[in-house]
């Protein structure tokens, strides 16, 4: 398991960046009474799209989830800010229903309401859910997609989930129903639908489900990365096995938010851990795949 240190340079030794300015002749217009699904990305702030910083901008007020990083609302200076964030199979989360009522009571008196999302909206997070309630309330909404933990927080791990040697399908699942228990999915043909599967929420039902997809036929053998706080400074990745998945998450201590890949991807890693190497650690393996 390796964990990403800090980089290794004082921010003072940056160069400043310099972005062209938002001007309102270029950019959509934050209207009151109007509510925005914003994707916030996996945690770097830097993943943000310039359309979530030009709503972090205009927005009056911003009802944020658990997994968005409190760094972004520093670009919301002039916004009141509201903690309201759902966790799965977590007791005392606030209720989806609430969340929803909140966002729809907001807009109606008038104000431009920024829904701030870990990852993407509409990529298991519930977005959808609250644009439908939204709609069916007359309020106007408008989306900004964002980078998703399955695909940039994995980057971030230097894994690619797809490569031409590795797969031609890909599956995203969430890994534990309303309960927090594993999701009641037929996984015998997940298994079977894609070589490279990727489970957002995985971490706390990690041993049923590598259970379960062994049982239908995945090897014990197969290559299992689990990622936490992906794309944050305190990332830590923990490369390991099917058969051993439980065991070495439960001696490495790594756990949730996490994001986990299964299929043979996770070998690509050995090769293209690009934050170890920026570094200065070698690849572990040219060619992990044993190309010939």
């Amino acid at each position: 398991m390796t964990q990403i240190p800090n980089p290794p340079f004082e921010p003072s030794q940056v160069p400043p960046l310099h972005l062209p300015p938002l001007c309102d002749t270029d950019w959509p217009r934050f209207e009151a009474g109007w509510v925005w699904l914003v994707g916030a990305g996996p945690g770097d702030p830097g993943l943000l799209t310039l359309h979530g910083l030009h709503a972090l901008t205009q927005a009056d007020v911003i009802v944020f989830d658990a997994l968005v990083n409190p760094a972004l609302l520093d670009w919301a200076p002039r916004a009141d800010k509201i903690a309201m964030g759902k966790r799965g199979g977590v007791a005392g989360s606030v209720k989806q229903a609430d969340i929803s009522e909140e966002l729809v009571a907001l807009a109606r008196a008038g104000k431009r309401v920024l829904r701030l999302k870990g990852g993407d909206p509409f990529v298991f997070g519930r977005g959808g859910e609250e644009a439908q309630v939204l709609v069916q309330n007359n309020v106007p909404i408008r989306v900004i997609p964002g980078i998703t933990a399955g695909i940039g927080g994995l980057a971030y791990a230097g894994i690619p989930v797809t490569h031409r040697d590795t797969n031609t399908a890909l599956t995203f699942v969430t890994g534990h129903d309303a309960r927090g228990a594993l999701a009641p999915l037929d996984w015998t043909a997940l298994s079977r639908g894609a070589p490279v599967l990727v489970v957002y929420m995985g971490a706390r039902v990690a041993g049923d489900l590598a259970a379960r997809l062994i049982r239908a036929d995945r090897l014990a053998s197969e290559p299992v990365a689990v990622v936490q706080n992906a794309t944050l400074p305190d990332q830590r990745v923990l490369e390991t096995t099917l058969g051993r998945l439980e065991s070495d998450m439960q001696s490495s201590g790594i756990g949730s938010p996490a994001i986990l890949c299964i299929g043979p991807a996770v070998l690509l890693r050995q090769v293209l851990d690009w934050q170890g190497m920026a570094l200065g650690e070698a690849p572990r393996n040219l060619d992990p795949l044993r190309r010939p």
